[in-house]
């Protein structure tokens, strides 16, 4: 350790704290220095079992209030450590899952809302994207259970070609098959930056009214059936599904709380819904070992050779 002050050796002078943090005195002007430290979450100065508690209640289900009446600390102190975990995991995902061969990819999309739902906005809030209905793009891996990519934002054709060109990004230029719903924005965003790898086909679900429902109900709809569309390309009939992708819509409600439906725990910004869903997403892939897989997506899609530890995970 080197005196910033004096350009002078340092000498140790101790250590302090639970961690033991060295540290050290010029003995020329007196100034007193800590040993660097890493700090993956930037500016937070909590214990390591404070902050890896935080983060398990957050991954496993747990409002952001209720993790910090379990946690014993302040509410912001949770979306502090939140949004820089979640700012880690992003990069993260896009940086080690790149070039990952696939055979069967599905895509959807699942509902929630930022602050009030779409019919409650006024109308100057109509003209803001971060308020209102917002839609979380996935796209996933059938057999390894690896969630590609994803992309958050409106129900709408720009989000769409961005999250297609993510999963560009995210494959092998080997050829693979592509499931979808009907959702008319897929079809144009495939054909634009998949044209040279993917067999598309869309499954469209036909859905019907419950037998004496109101509209006002809130019921999912009955499923009458499914029919199967090839769009580009010679998708196999047998291979067109979009179960898995499904499952992990079930996944995400239930081990993230901001989708869990008919409660208050429903986001109030959309930058803390990002952050969320980047540490949810790099948690499954990585942390979490799949029930049927018995070991975590990112192990059986061989990006990763070991079960990641949370801290392992954010400290990346």
């Amino acid at each position: 350790m080197t005196c910033h002050s004096c350009s002078v050796a340092c000498v140790k002078a101790g250590k302090y704290g639970r961690e033991r943090i060295q540290r050290y005195l010029c003995k020329q002007c007196g100034k007193r220095y800590s040993e660097p430290q890493d700090k993956p979450l930037g500016d937070v100065r909590l214990p390591d079992e404070k902050v890896r508690m935080i983060l398990h209640c957050l991954v496993e289900g747990n409002s952001v209030r209720g993790t910090a009446r379990l946690c014993e600390v302040q509410k912001r102190t949770v979306l502090n450590i939140l949004k820089a975990a979640g700012g880690n995991c992003e990069r993260l995902l896009e940086r080690r899952i790149r070039d990952v061969p696939v055979e069967d990819v599905e895509i959807d999309e699942a509902w929630t809302f930022c602050l009030k739902k779409e019919r409650r906005r006024t109308p100057e809030e109509k003209t803001r994207d971060d308020i209102g209905d917002q839609y979380v793009f996935i796209a996933i891996e059938s057999s390894s259970k690896l969630v590609l990519c994803w992309q958050l934002g409106r129900r709408e054709t720009w989000n769409t070609r961005r999250f297609i060109r993510k999963l560009r990004r995210a494959t092998a230029p080997d050829r693979f098959q592509l499931t979808s719903d009907a959702f008319p924005a897929y079809p144009d965003a495939v054909a634009a930056a998949l044209y040279d790898r993917a067999d598309y086909a869309q499954l469209i679900k036909l859905y019907g009214r419950l037998p004496g429902a109101r509209g006002d109900y809130y019921r999912p709809a009955k499923i009458k059936g499914a029919i199967s569309a090839e769009i580009m390309g010679m998708p196999a009939p047998k291979r067109i599904c979009t179960s898995h992708v499904e499952r992990k819509n079930g996944t995400l409600r239930q081990w993230c709380k901001r989708f869990t439906r008919l409660t208050y725990a429903f986001s109030k910004s959309r930058e803390n819904l990002r952050a969320a869903l980047a540490l949810h997403f790099a948690h499954y892939n990585f942390c979490r070992i799949h029930g049927s897989l018995r070991v975590t997506p990112a192990m059986e899609a061989g990006v990763a050779d070991h079960v990641w530890s949370l801290p392992e995970l954010i400290a990346i």
